[in-house]
């Protein structure tokens, strides 16, 4: 006949020390430890079948609470409610806690696989965030250092203040020359340099923080300005004055339309391709894109441009014009 059995006890029976786990010197053994007592937390009874009827329960002291035990039987336990989620190799019984390897351990592998590789993803960004900072420094520091040493040549017996007054000037006479000599290389490299400092603009106007932009997404940006943009927009300025020869007031409105029309949609298509391109996707899954977002390209420059090439033609020289609507890019 089954018998349900709870009792309170001052001290551990004799067969309830034999129930308490022995070291042993092969392997870890569980060690039987007390949880902190938490006045919230409900008091709970263990229900216990005998396996045979007139079979002793062995009682363990629980917290020293009154009517806080823990029933150690050799028998099945029918209900037990637990606070709280077991974690680790802990399992909390009546008041108590087992701690070791206690039927086999409650912590598998899952959860020290998950840490790893939440530790490899950590580990990988700092290796992005710290390739980007090495990247964003080295580019600032080499174009200071381009910057602020135009005249070495010329700095003996300079002041700090000489310096600084005509580096505008001579850089800007540097440019200059630099068109004269080799005017496409120049624009290219132009093209390249604002493309990527825009998109990295761009991804932190976005929300990325300034060390942990897409250093893919920029340098494809670069390589479209650099290859591409550069070259073809010293040519179209060029075929633009030919196109339109005349002095009439009606010819810087004509250029703008034709920008904002032709030019822009043979660019903006050109643009969407390559990036595709660069991106490894199909050329149906690019040209499917380019479909849906070509109108929606082109009439939101038409929110700036219009405004900005009214100077552009109106007021900036021929070969000052990629640069000044690339900063405005």
């Amino acid at each position: 006949m089954a018998a349900a059995v709870a009792a309170t006890v001052a001290s551990p029976s004799p067969a309830s020390r034999g129930l308490l786990p022995r070291p042993s010197s092969t392997s870890a053994a569980p060690s039987l430890v007390r949880l902190p007592r938490n006045s919230k937390r409900p008091r709970r009874a263990l229900l216990v079948s005998a396996a045979a009827a007139g079979e002793e329960a062995d009682v363990l002291p629980g917290p020293g609470g009154e009517g806080e035990v823990a029933v150690a039987v050799a028998g099945r336990l029918e209900e037990q409610q637990l606070d709280g989620p077991m974690g680790g190799s802990q399992l909390d019984i009546g008041g108590l806690a087992f701690q070791g390897d206690v039927g086999g351990g409650f912590a598998g592998g899952g959860g020290a696989g998950g840490a790893g590789s939440s530790g490899g993803g950590d580990g990988n960004k700092m290796l992005d965030r710290g390739i980007n900072t090495a990247i964003v420094l080295g580019a600032s520091t080499y174009a200071l250092t381009k910057l602020l040493t135009v005249d070495q040549d010329y700095w003996h017996g300079w002041t700090i203040f000489e310096i600084l007054r005509y580096m505008p000037e001579h850089n800007w006479s540097a440019y200059e020359e630099a068109l004269k000599n080799n005017p496409v290389l120049a624009k290219m490299m132009i093209s390249g340099v604002v493309y990527s400092l825009g998109d990295w603009i761009a991804q932190c106007y976005e929300g990325k923080p300034i060390f942990d932009f897409d250093r893919a997404r920029m340098f494809r940006s670069g390589l479209v300005g650099f290859t591409l943009h550069g070259s073809l927009s010293h040519y179209y300025y060029q075929f633009c004055e030919a196109l339109f020869p005349f002095k009439d007031w009606w010819v810087v409105p004509a250029k703008v339309a034709f920008d904002q029309t032709i030019w822009a949609a043979i660019w903006n298509s050109i643009y969407f391709v390559v990036l595709g391109f660069l991106r490894l996707e199909s050329p149906t899954t690019t040209f499917s894109e380019l479909k849906s977002t070509f109108w929606p390209m082109l009439t939101a420059g038409w929110k700036l441009w219009p405004f900005a090439h009214l100077i552009t033609y109106g007021v900036i020289p021929v070969e000052q014009r990629l640069l000044w609507s690339t900063v405005w890019s």
